[in-house]
């Protein structure tokens, strides 16, 4: 067994799946349909019924998704959509894209994730539409934020990027999947992501049926009928080959989110008991109402040390990342059209302090005592 540890594990995954990815990936070469063929019908069709959804919308790739969806809710140049500052760029990147303004709102610092009561002081007489970031594999806390979009008549476009298959729980037991409880949900298929295919790809879904043919038309170049445009569209398809991939991979989502959180149950017992009172670092903390399928495994440094157990864990041969090392408030781009809603200080926090270990669906506990030890070496030694 190879016990060369990766961030994520590609190739491990692939060749457990192989025959099933290799079988898929040729009828696509055979039939030739590498445009919108068969696949691309049956992964959207299959994509909505495990997400419990009316409608799926395949796209080129997560950052289409987001745009698509700004695209459709029909807002016009100077209105405000407010995003967390603790995200990924394209969450932010695609409302300056169309002229609008994002207004960035602080983060849990102890979930990553936007909540309703950050979401207050970003309202103003522009404020139309919200993205909350599923960050790292866990729903933000969705029931107060769609009752506040509701009583501020606010679009919700879900960023379920990082978080397809955690599941929410809403105080009446209802049971929703992320991405689904917005008007509109996005979400990536980079192949790193826990479901990801094997080049670009991304989905948007819904309920809507007015909304789901607007999606379609601007994904398509504006047209519901061939040569006939009816809004200002765009091209974005996802290949066949890709959908090919996902549909088998689609199939073995449920077995990779159990993975995933068995292997942060063991990370988090082997480093909680050498650290129970959270002296050197913070586990990554769980929201009661939501599952949550580890994109990420992501803790939070103290001291500020940080950047010299990254450099102490390199050194081990044990791969580490930094998402992300400059809040959205610091990145130059959006100095001149952004506004923010607050000093935004936990989003600067987690920016400086976080750390996220491998993680992926073909960790051993082997692998995961080797980087828990390293961990421990590096705190150990500070106190000698």
């Amino acid at each position: 067994m190879d016990n060369t540890l990766q961030m994520v594990d590609l190739k491990g995954q692939y060749l457990k799946i192989k025959d099933e990815i290799d079988a898929g990936i040729a009828e696509v070469l055979d039939s030739s349909a590498f445009i919108n063929g068969p696949a691309v019908k049956a992964f959207a069709s299959e994509l909505a019924q495990w997400l419990g959804v009316k409608h799926v919308i395949p796209c080129a790739n997560g950052t289409d998704a987001l745009q698509i969806a700004l695209m459709a809710l029909g807002l016009k140049p100077g209105d405000e959509v407010i995003v967390p500052a603790f995200t990924y760029v394209a969450s932010a990147e695609v409302i300056g894209l169309l002229g609008l303004v994002p207004v960035m709102v602080d983060v849990d610092p102890a979930t990553f994730n936007v909540t309703a009561a950050n979401l207050e002081s970003a309202l103003s007489p522009r404020s139309r539409a919200v993205i909350p970031v599923h960050l790292f594999g866990q729903s933000c806390d969705m029931e107060p934020i769609l009752a506040f979009a509701e009583k501020h008549n606010l679009y919700v476009v879900e960023d379920n990027a990082q978080a397809i298959g955690a599941r929410y729980t809403f105080s009446d037991g209802r049971v929703k999947r992320t991405g689904t409880m917005g008007h509109i949900g996005c979400t990536s298929f980079f192949p790193s992501k826990n479901l990801g295919c094997y080049g670009d790809g991304g989905a948007l879904c819904t309920d809507d049926d007015a909304l789901a043919e607007k999606l379609r038309m601007i994904a398509n170049h504006g047209q519901k009928v061939k040569y006939h445009h009816s809004v200002i569209g765009c091209n974005s398809r996802l290949d066949t080959i890709q959908a090919a991939v996902l549909r088998v991979k689609l199939r073995h989502l449920e077995e990779y989110c159990s993975a995933r959180a068995a292997a942060a149950e063991v990370y988090s017992g082997l480093l909680g008991a050498f650290d129970p009172d959270g002296k050197f670092f913070d586990l990554p903390a769980r929201l009661h109402a939501s599952t949550h399928v580890y994109h990420q495994y992501t803790l939070k440094v103290r001291g500020g040390r940080r950047d010299a157990l990254k450099e102490h864990l390199a050194s081990l041969g044990i791969p580490s990342m930094v998402y992300y090392p400059l809040p959205l408030q610091e990145q130059e781009a959006f100095r001149s059209i952004a506004r923010a809603a607050s000093e935004l200080k936990a989003s600067k926090e987690c920016a400086y302090s976080v750390l996220s270990l491998p993680m992926h669906t073909e960790l051993t506990r082997e692998m995961q005592e080797r980087v828990a030890d390293a961990v421990k070496s590096f705190f150990t030694g500070l106190q000698q």
